[in-house]
């Protein structure tokens, strides 16, 4: 049963790039004309950088503005879309929608109390992220209890090869699904091509975790360990952007974090039914929220 399960997740991920390479593959029977200019006007202003008047929708997707302004008051009647001036932008209901989905719901509700109670203790930020469409995605983070730290935006989209959680997500993965998520990565973003990626991958999957000095951020050392479903395969990466503070006098080393955060996503993986069992994890503790401690600083 699970072996079909995964067949025909494989085949959807592959209609799904199938449309995407080409998107009049359709029937035509099926086709949506209406459907497909309100989704249209939708993704072109979560792509845009600042707000488009009318004229300027229309003129992105190759129609007029007659054929699209019904569609433009219509998704602001409903707030998809709020207009400043004579502008549109996107607001932020599709996000809070997606926070609804039964299985992304579970995920934020079980991760919340285990990520505060790791923040706490290892005085550094952590947050969650999941894989869509060549990204990821940062559906939840808490902030480090000290006065200074270093933490990810709260919806930021977020490149998934050179970054340590995304290449814990693709590391955990079957071989199928692992290709069509580094073809949609490296189509999103083509310059970000790896030697032996496979073999890497390999490597983080064997270790259990991943932790290594941020290529994107310099003085900033990842760590990232997987969410594993009932198959092993990763939901979503539990990180934690470790920013050293010499200020301190307890501080924590990287290996203090490892463990934490080992410690952490075993228990998230255990309250979301998963299989958790994998190298460097210890056995799961109480992760009821406690008191954040209070750092010892350094006297001058």
């Amino acid at each position: 049963m699970r072996a079909a399960e995964q067949i025909i997740k494989i085949a959807i991920r592959r209609n799904s790039v199938a449309r995407t390479k080409n998107p009049n593959s359709e029937p035509k029977e099926y086709a949506a004309p209406a459907l497909d200019k309100g989704l249209d006007i939708v993704e072109l202003l979560c792509r845009a950088e600042a707000p488009l008047t009318p004229k300027q929708i229309a003129a992105e997707l190759g129609r007029t503005v007659g054929e699209l302004y019904r569609m433009i008051a219509s998704l602001a009647a409903r707030n998809y879309i709020a207009q400043v001036g004579d502008s549109y932008y996107i607001t932020t209901k599709l996000f809070e929608l997606a926070q609804i989905n039964p299985p992304t719901h579970r995920l934020l509700l079980e991760a919340r109390p285990i990520m505060q109670k790791l923040a706490s203790d290892i005085e550094q930020s952590c947050h969650l992220t999941v894989y869509g469409q060549g990204r990821q995605i940062v559906i939840a983070k808490i902030e480090s209890p000290s006065s200074m730290g270093y933490s990810i935006r709260l919806g930021s989209e977020l490149d998934v090869i050179v970054s340590v959680s995304g290449r814990v997500l693709l590391a955990f993965q079957d071989d199928a699904t692992r290709s069509l998520m580094i073809e949609e990565a490296l189509r999103r973003r083509p310059d970000h091509i790896v030697s032996n990626l496979d073999k890497k991958l390999d490597s983080i999957r064997t270790k259990g975790f991943e932790s290594a000095v941020s290529t994107q951020i310099r003085g900033m050392h990842a760590i990232s360990f997987p969410i594993l479903d009932s198959q092993r395969h990763a939901i979503a990466a539990i990180s934690v952007p470790y920013a050293d503070r010499i200020d301190l006098v307890d501080r924590r080393t990287i290996e203090d974090v490892e463990k934490a955060l080992g410690l952490a996503a075993k228990a998230l993986c255990l309250r979301m039914g998963g299989d958790p069992d994998t190298p460097h994890t210890q056995p799961p503790i109480d992760f009821s929220p406690t008191p954040a401690p209070r750092s010892r600083r350094t006297q001058k």
